[in-house]
């Protein structure tokens, strides 16, 4: 139970920090950012792994689930969207 509390803290705490530096961010910034995201996204899939390779409780295996969920939309959804922005920069290629 001690672990459930902390993990749960531990996303409140991050949450809050997040959003908070995310909101000053200009937009200048927003896809160095984006490419920041995705990396620790990558990384929460891989803790969220990691915890399912000890025993847990049903509890804690739902907040994983959720975890790793929420983390890999994260991911594709950002790797799409940068993909969308460097094909904007792209130039149109001229015909002979």
């Amino acid at each position: 139970m001690l672990n459930l509390i902390l993990m749960i803290v531990v996303f409140f705490c991050s949450f809050a920090i997040g959003y908070l530096l995310i909101s000053r961010v200009p937009p200048l910034l927003h896809t160095p950012l984006m490419s920041m995201t995705n990396a620790i996204s990558a990384i929460t899939i891989l803790a969220a792994l990691i915890l399912f390779a000890v025993p847990t409780t049903p509890v804690e295996k739902i907040f994983g689930s959720i975890a790793i969920i929420t983390a890999t939309f994260n991911v594709v959804g950002g790797f799409a969207i940068t993909h969308k922005m460097l094909k904007m920069f792209k130039g149109k290629k001229k015909q002979a």
